[in-house]
C-alpha cells in the first residue's frame, strides 16, 4: 500500500514540471546558438587570441615560479574564459527583454525560475564546450598538466561552478538593462578589474604593492590558484575551499537579486 500523500505527489509533480521548464528554456537558448553561431565563435576566438598573444608575444618576458609560463597561463585563461562566458547571460537576457520575450514567458503557465535558470544552464553548457576547445588549443601550444585527469576534471568543475554562480549577477545586469549593448557596456567594466588585477596572467607578487592586497584576496585569484594547483599537481592550500565559499556566497547574494529583478521586469 502506497504511503505517498497527495501533498507529496503534488510537490514531486511541481518539481518535475519546474525541471522540465528549465530544460526547455535551456534547449531553446542552445538551439539559438546553433542556428546563429556567431556568439559561440566569438566566445572561442577571443580566448584563443589571448592564448597566442600571451604565449608567443608576452610570455618570453614574464617570469613565473615554476619557469613554464605556458603551464602558468592556460589554467588562468580557462578561468578567464568561463568568467567572460558568464557575460553572455546578461546579453542574452537583455535581448529577450528588449524583444518582449520575457513578458511572453511570464504569461505562460511555467515555473517562474525557468527563464533565469534555463539561461544560466545554457550558458554553462556553452562554457563547457569552450573549455574543451581551449584545453585542446593549450595542449597544442605546449601546455602540459601534471595533476592527472581526476584533478583536471575537479579543476574544471570548480571554475564552472564559480562562473555559473557569477552568471546570476550578470542576469541581474541583463534584466536591468534596456538592451544588449547597454548590458555589455555595463558588464565589462565590472569584469575587467577582477580578471586582469588577478593571478590569471602574472604572479600577484609582480604587481605594485598597493594593488597586491586586492589581487591576492579577490575571488578570481582564489579560483585561479585552486584551478592552477589542481591542474599542475602543486599545492593548493585552502584555495579550493575558499573558491567554493566565494561561489556559494555569490549565488546566495546574486541569485535573490536577479530573481527579484525578474519579478519586476517587463
Amino acid at each position: 500500500m502506497s504511503t505517498v500523500t497527495p501533498i507529496t505527489r503534488s510537490t514531486r509533480s511541481s518539481f518535475r514540471w519546474a525541471v522540465s521548464d528549465v530544460l526547455t528554456i535551456a534547449r531553446r537558448n542552445l538551439l539559438a546558438i546553433v542556428r546563429i553561431p556567431t556568439a559561440l565563435v566569438f566566445a572561442v576566438i577571443q580566448p584563443i587570441m589571448f592564448v597566442l598573444l600571451f604565449r608567443y608575444v608576452f610570455g618570453g618576458v614574464i617570469q613565473v615560479p615554476n619557469g613554464s609560463y605556458v603551464n602558468y597561463l592556460i589554467p588562468g585563461i580557462l578561468v578567464q574564459t568561463t568568467i567572460f562566458g558568464a557575460v553572455g547571460t546578461a546579453i542574452g537576457l537583455a535581448e529577450d527583454l528588449q524583444r518582449g520575450l520575457i513578458e511572453r514567458f511570464r504569461a505562460l503557465p511555467m515555473a517562474r525560475m525557468a527563464v533565469l535558470a534555463g539561461r544560466t544552464v545554457s550558458d554553462l553548457v556553452r562554457n563547457v564546450v569552450v573549455l574543451v576547445v581551449i584545453t585542446v588549443v593549450g595542449i597544442a601550444v605546449g601546455f602540459r598538466p601534471h595533476g592527472g585527469v581526476p584533478d583536471y576534471i575537479a579543476a574544471s568543475l570548480l571554475m564552472l561552478l564559480f562562473a555559473y554562480c557569477l552568471s546570476w549577477g550578470f542576469a541581474f545586469i541583463g534584466l536591468a538593462s534596456p538592451n544588449s549593448e547597454t548590458a555589455q557596456a555595463i558588464s565589462f567594466p565590472v569584469i575587467f578589474p577582477i580578471t586582469f588585477a588577478s593571478a590569471i596572467f602574472v604572479p600577484v607578487a609582480s604587481m605594485p604593492g598597493w594593488l597586491q592586497p586586492f589581487a591576492y584576496h579577490q575571488p578570481v585569484s582564489e579560483v585561479t590558484d585552486a584551478v592552477r594547483g589542481l591542474m599542475l599537481g602543486t599545492s593548493v592550500g585552502d584555495s579550493v575551499w575558499t573558491a567554493i565559499l566565494w561561489s556559494v556566497g555569490a549565488i546566495a547574494v546574486l541569485g535573490p537579486l536577479a530573481t527579484n529583478r525578474y519579478r519586476k521586469a517587463a
